[in-house]
């Protein structure tokens, strides 16, 4: 791995910043997938990845996690840890938590079951079923049972829940650990209308309390609900702003978001 020292020339992180990526490359047996990638988080900011299938976008989330060691580079918190030199399970006791796009929840276990395993992973829960479920329903739960929606739900298995409950089930037992930041991989694939509206006022509302970096390929759902947009091609920054001001850039609208009609960009197969 090469030399992760801070480039004194880097810009500070800021008192707004929750973590920064500076100059990350990523290579899997010589494939250069990430190619000096910066990136910028800030506080309560619902931040959206996009590019084409291959642009590094899932990548640079398996860095940010642990999941991924880089060639080089750093993935800072603002006290200075460098994420790059932790294990991924430290990652995530130090405030990152990751979705992966398919839902990674219990089955056989209910709804209940499944936060209770997430509030507590060293919890008996079968010891726990001789308990009252109003004595195993924490104040934490009830918080987050309120943003997924599944309240009406606690006794269900979690494998007979939709595709989207079992989305938002898990981003519940994600929000019970509490994380700072909140890496989510095509959150609203495969879901209907009906669950893409709520999953998005659902991260809407979780970005008033943390960050939240989101990458999709729906770009009708990135238009609507990003405040900042970073887009990727070939394993680096392209360019990144608001929706509207990467819209606009000529180079993202004809080769990596689609062609244009009229003034809109209309998003291809990605």
């Amino acid at each position: 791995m090469g030399s992760l020292s801070v480039n004194v020339n880097k810009p500070p992180l800021s008192e707004q910043t929750v973590l920064m990526v500076r100059d990350v490359t990523v290579s899997f047996s010589g494939f250069v997938a990430v190619r000096g990638m910066n990136l910028s988080l800030r506080q309560r900011e619902l931040h959206f990845l996009i590019g084409p299938n291959g642009a590094g976008k899932t990548t640079m989330l398996d860095v940010i996690c642990g999941k991924t060691k880089p060639l080089s580079g750093q993935v800072l918190l603002p006290d200075g840890t460098d994420l790059v030199r932790k294990k991924e399970h430290q990652v995530a006791r130090l405030g990152i938590g990751r979705k992966f796009q398919a839902p990674s929840v219990f089955g056989g276990l209910t709804v209940l079951e499944n936060l209770e395993i997430a509030q507590d992973p060293n919890k008996n829960v079968f010891h726990a079923l001789r308990k009252r479920r109003s004595d195993r329903v924490t104040s934490s739960m009830e918080e987050v049972l309120e943003q997924i929606g599944l309240g009406h739900r606690l006794d269900i298995r979690a494998g007979s829940l939709s595709h989207g409950e079992k989305q938002w089930l898990e981003i519940g037992m994600l929000l019970l650990q509490e994380p700072d930041v909140l890496l989510l991989d095509e959150p609203v694939a495969g879901m209907t209308d009906e669950e893409t509206d709520k999953t998005g006022i659902l991260l809407t509302e979780i970005a008033k309390k943390r960050s939240v970096v989101i990458v999709e390929h729906d770009m009708e759902f990135v238009r609507h609900y990003a405040e900042k947009v970073t887009v990727m091609h070939e394993g680096k920054l392209l360019t990144e702003g608001t929706m509207q001001e990467v819209q606009l850039n000529p180079v993202v609208a004809e080769v990596y978001l689609g062609k244009r009609r009229g003034s809109d960009v209309v998003a291809e197969g990605d």
